[in-house]
């Protein structure tokens, strides 16, 4: 007998459609003979001896007047074993005239059989899918790859050694309840598997998921600016199709063991940095914001603290801001006094006056490299945008 378990749901599915096919009541029974779908929902629940003539003898068992009056809860009709895989899963009856059944039965219980099949497929395809995704979390949170989780992708016919990249989406969901926030990411998990890509995806939660994608390309090299390009071609087909607007943030590729870990926490930080840096964007990428990605880890340390406070007193005395966003674009010109003054509309003197105010407040010596450092590496860490 076999383990598979026959459900209530499906067993009525396959009474609702059979019934189209034959005008008797149908009558689904799992491998106990309990009924479990019925055209005649009081007698769900019941057992049916006839179905435990058919289970036992493993046969169709044809049940007229004589017969039914010898047995419990049992009608007049024809019953036919279920089968998957040459299985034994159940019973198919119908109620009537067992000889004017007989030439329908085997139509019906092919129709049966054929439902089962797909719902058996579709659960092992989810179940699969659940597997990966699993499979998927351990991977961006382990820095080894143990046995168990080398035999676990084998069964699942992933290959852990092809090189990977890690993307982390994430979908701005707020405004939707558990269930639709759930749909929309599953259209884009389906969007992101077809066509094939062979990516690896799995909802970390229900407004992130993550992707392992494929790092080399067809010349068997890390192309940045193909990835680049393809996150961005992403962004606009979800803005065509009016789903929900995400954030993509592309982390560092790595190679060795722990690949995917790291991947993922470059990844993962990156676009908190970004959001940060920069709302408006839609996508990060981790070699556009290295030095801050990487500072992030120092964030709430004593390290930080330290790093932060000369910034911390000039923002204090800087009221408006002035002095900050003369030192922000003095560092993005290269420290180069013609390029910062054109680029703030000020004379140079004017800049000079306020990077020597800047070095009054803050204590440090702008000419000094090891100074500059300071200042650049707590503007980094600066939560402000």
């Amino acid at each position: 007998m076999a383990t598979y378990h026959l459900d209530a749901r499906l067993a009525q599915e396959i009474v609702a459609r059979t019934m189209k096919i034959i005008d008797s009541n149908v009558n689904v029974m799992d491998a106990r003979g309990r009924i479990v779908g019925s055209g005649d929902r009081e007698r769900i629940g019941e057992m049916h001896e006839g179905a435990l003539l058919a289970l036992s003898q493993a046969r169709v068992v044809d049940i007229d007047d004589a017969v039914a009056k010898h047995l419990h809860g049992v009608r007049p009709g024809i019953n036919l074993p279920l089968r998957i895989d040459g299985d034994i899963v159940g019973v198919i009856g119908l109620t009537g005239d067992p000889q004017a059944l007989r030439h329908y039965g085997e139509l019906v219980c092919m129709t049966a059989e054929m439902m089962l099949e797909q719902a058996r497929l579709l659960h092992m395809l989810a179940q699969d899918s659940r597997l990966r995704e699993e499979l998927v979390l351990n991977l961006i949170r382990s820095e080894t790859l143990s046995p168990a989780l080398m035999d676990w992708a084998q069964r699942l016919g992933i290959d852990l050694q092809q090189p990977r990249v890690v993307a982390v989406v994430e979908v701005d969901s707020g405004q939707l309840g558990v269930d639709s926030a759930m749909s929309e990411l599953q259209q884009l998990q389906t969007l992101l598997t077809t066509p094939e890509r062979d990516n690896l995806i799995a909802i970390v939660s229900l407004t992130e998921m993550v992707v392992l994608k494929p790092a080399l390309n067809t010349h068997g090299r890390y192309d940045q600016e193909d990835h680049r390009r393809r996150v961005e071609q992403l962004l606009s087909r979800m803005k065509e199709s009016g789903h929900l607007r995400i954030r993509i943030a592309l982390g560092n590729f790595f190679t060795g063991e722990g690949n995917i870990a790291r991947s993922y926490r470059t990844a993962h930080t990156t676009m908190l940095v970004g959001k940060q840096r920069m709302p408006e964007q839609r996508s990060y990428f981790y070699q556009d914001l290295v030095l801050p990605v990487l500072l992030d880890s120092l964030r709430g340390g004593w390290q930080a603290n330290e790093l932060s406070r000369p910034l911390a007193k000039l923002k204090t005395l800087d009221n408006n801001g002035l002095l900050r966003r003369t030192l922000i674009s003095w560092f993005s010109n290269n420290v180069q006094p013609s390029a910062t003054a054109k680029a703030l509309f000020i004379h140079r003197n004017t800049l000079e006056y306020r990077l020597n105010r800047i070095s009054e407040l803050t204590g440090l010596n702008l000419s000094n490299f090891d100074d500059r450092l300071l200042l650049y590496v707590a503007l980094q860490l600066d939560e402000q945008p």
